[in-house]
């Protein structure tokens, strides 16, 4: 696979620089055969798992940026790197122009990491004792902690849950509290691993809709990944998508849809409760009268589909959406799990 194009500007306007990046993990194999144990003793063997083969790229200073990919892909083991908690096997990686596994304290006195499924509050503590400790072991001044503290207090609504232990906290509020916490030293990059994981939808606007205006208004860098595809799209304006260890896609959300899908959906709202047939469609759904196609583009223009639709009786309304990014992206890690080769035509299609 060819290497990805990195961003053709000064280093001291990039966040994040990847370059040729490799990491590969060693896994003891053990047979569950008894008659194996000694030969498994004195002869282990060793499988080598590949999460990541020369992968580069950039991401500017106040960009948001998705990375995603199908489990196992190679995410958790890239945002390690970044952030300095593993040592890459080949390659050279960059972060705020520091060598994240080298210049790791520094790193951290910049940057913010959250990963969805654990948190750095003190269990058995209220909640401002975590926010209180930060402030002195990461020695934050005073003016400046007290300024980010009240802002995020306010953007997060997390007043109320203060002075309640982080132990009785519902798993929302602790993402919240999580996320503040991560942000009283006021870092110019952050990275979130899955921060909207088992969140409600109430819990999850009030993250999405945060990080939006901190990127939007704060400028700051934000790295992200998450399986829910339209999170990813909400907050971020470009994706990097990974499989097998390579970046198959990097690009806007957009240009993802252009690459690997041409289907539209078309809602019709008619008076008839049956369903009125599409040659150039396909029926999904019929909820009393409202009925939703899939449409290949590709296969018909919208031009010859709307024609069509001006001879069915009784129309009252017609809605163009685009496809859900979940249904192509599902496409898409179906084709990577049963063909290697089409990560590298959807990579060289990006190209183009």
């Amino acid at each position: 696979m060819s290497k990805q194009v990195l961003i053709d500007t000064q280093l001291s306007d990039i966040a994040v620089r990847v370059t040729g990046l490799s990491k590969t993990y060693e896994q003891w194999q053990r047979s569950g055969d008894g008659r194996n144990i000694i030969m498994n003793l004195l002869k282990p063997e060793k499988k080598e798992l590949k999460a990541l083969d020369d992968i580069s790229f950039d991401i500017a200073l106040g960009e948001c940026v998705a990375y995603a990919g199908p489990n196992g892909a190679g995410k958790t083991t890239t945002m390690k790197l970044l952030c300095g908690m593993l040592v890459p096997d080949r390659g050279e990686v960059k972060v705020l122009n520091l060598v994240p596994h080298k210049d790791r304290i520094e790193l951290m006195k910049r940057v913010g990491v959250m990963f969805g499924n654990r948190t750095e509050l003190w269990w058995d503590h209220p909640v401002a004792s975590s926010f209180e400790w930060k402030r002195v072991i990461w020695n934050i001044p005073k003016k400046q902690y007290e300024k980010t503290r009240e802002m995020v207090i306010d953007l997060l609504d997390i007043s109320s849950i203060l002075n309640t232990f982080a132990r009785e906290l519902s798993f929302g509020q602790r993402m919240r509290a999580d996320l503040a916490l991560m942000l009283l030293h006021d870092p110019e990059l952050i990275f979130l691993d899955e921060p909207t994981l088992g969140l409600d939808v109430l819990a999850k606007r009030q993250i999405i809709g945060f990080l939006k205006k901190l990127n939007r208004e704060k400028k700051t860098t934000i790295v992200v990944t998450s399986h829910d595809m339209d999170d990813l799209e909400e907050m971020a304006q470009r994706i990097l998508l990974i499989s097998n260890g390579h970046i198959a896609f990097d690009g806007s959300f957009d240009q993802l849809r252009k690459v690997v899908s041409s289907l539209c959906r078309i809602v019709l709202t008619i008076k008839e409760k049956k369903a009125p047939v599409l040659k150039c469609g396909t029926l999904l759904e019929n909820n009393n009268g409202i009925c939703e196609y899939e449409i290949d583009t590709g296969v018909t223009s919208i031009q010859t589909v709307l024609s069509e639709i001006a001879t069915i009786q009784g129309v009252s309304d017609i809605e163009i959406k685009k496809v859900p990014l979940e249904q192509i992206i599902a496409e898409l890690y179906s084709q990577w799990r049963n063909n290697t080769n089409a990560v590298n035509e959807i990579a060289n299609l990006n190209r183009l």
